[in-house]
């Protein structure tokens, strides 16, 4: 059913019934409603988070031609259509120059179909192997680790708190492991005063840590984002 909502925009309402729960008819009146979800169907990204790492990156640059980047947790791949334009993994409009042909890897426990300019491989990063295979795949090591991972939740705000720490945490240490002097970490964290932790090894590990919270997140949501540049490598490594 749709009716205009106060501002004079269609609003879609999702009537229950059946075996549809009220959590799954709210997810999906927010997300029929969602201007992003619409503009990624027109522009062809697969998800809306797509324009979360397309305000990030203008802001900061970070993405820029011939760099190496890793996609943690990349399906459905929204993130990584964006890098490979930006790198130059593919001939687009960011670069128009093979010389600076970057490289894009992505990897998920979950299957992704195949994009144009991204290496994928279905794999846990956890996995004593990830590593190994990661660097193979890139053929050296990474300037941009990035990661829009978000841990299943129970309902229970601490215990979601906690798991969502660990992955970045996680994620975080892989970044360590991987990254060029001078590269960036880029992750998706929500606002709890848990990370005091995290912050401070960032910033033993990085020159530069900060939170963004782009337009595209949505903003009854707790979601921002961790950007930390400047990758010290064994230097900040030898201080922690």
């Amino acid at each position: 059913m749709m009716a205009k909502d106060t501002t004079g925009r269609l609003h879609v309402t999702v009537k229950t019934g059946g075996k549809r729960k009220l959590s799954s008819k709210l997810w999906l009146e927010r997300q029929l409603n969602d201007p992003y979800v619409a503009q990624a169907k027109r522009d062809g990204y697969r998800s809306r988070a797509a324009y979360k790492l397309i305000e990030i990156d203008y802001k900061y640059r970070f993405l820029k031609p011939g760099l190496s980047v890793v996609d943690l947790g990349a399906a459905p791949g929204g993130w990584s259509q964006i890098a490979a334009r930006r790198v130059g993994a593919i001939d687009g409009k960011e670069t128009g120059k093979r010389t600076s042909k970057g490289k894009v890897v992505a990897i998920d426990l979950l299957e992704m179909p195949e994009i144009a300019g991204v290496t994928f491989a279905q794999l846990d990063f956890h996995a004593h192997d990830a590593l190994e295979r990661l660097t193979a795949m890139l053929g050296g090591r990474a300037d941009v680790v990035m990661s829009d991972m978000a841990a299943n939740t129970t309902g229970h705000r601490k215990t979601d708190q906690l798991r969502i720490l660990g992955l970045v945490e996680g994620a975080a240490a892989f970044a360590r492991e991987v990254l060029n002097p001078g590269g960036t970490f880029l992750a998706k964290v929500f606002q709890s005063g848990a990370d005091a932790e995290l912050q401070a090894q960032l910033k033993r590990d990085f020159s530069g840590v900060r939170h963004v919270k782009p337009a595209a997140s949505r903003q009854d949501s707790s979601e921002r984002y961790v950007l930390a540049t400047g990758f010290r490598g064994e230097q900040g490594q030898r201080s922690a």
